[in-house]
């Protein structure tokens, strides 16, 4: 089983699954309203300027570290 890890530390191109979001309320929320929920798929793409950009429901988001190392996660084979 692969190791549980901030998203910030994934490595580009690969799919993961969120496992748990250690957030404050506000930014809890936020994350959620764009598909960032406990077992939901995502995949790295890039790594541009300071912030991840990520693919999750269809949708691509640029991510500041602050809030990628709040999520974390586990590579997964899919």
């Amino acid at each position: 089983m692969a190791p549980i890890m901030p998203l910030a530390m994934m490595s580009e191109g690969k799919m993961s699954k969120i496992i748990s979001i250690n957030a404050g309320r506000c930014l809890m929320e936020r994350l959620r309203s764009m598909g960032f929920v406990e077992n939901t798929l995502l995949k790295v793409k890039n790594y541009n300027m300071g912030s991840i950009v990520v693919d999750i429901n269809g949708s691509s988001y640029a991510l500041g570290k602050g809030m990628a190392i709040k999520i974390m996660v586990q590579e997964c084979s899919h």
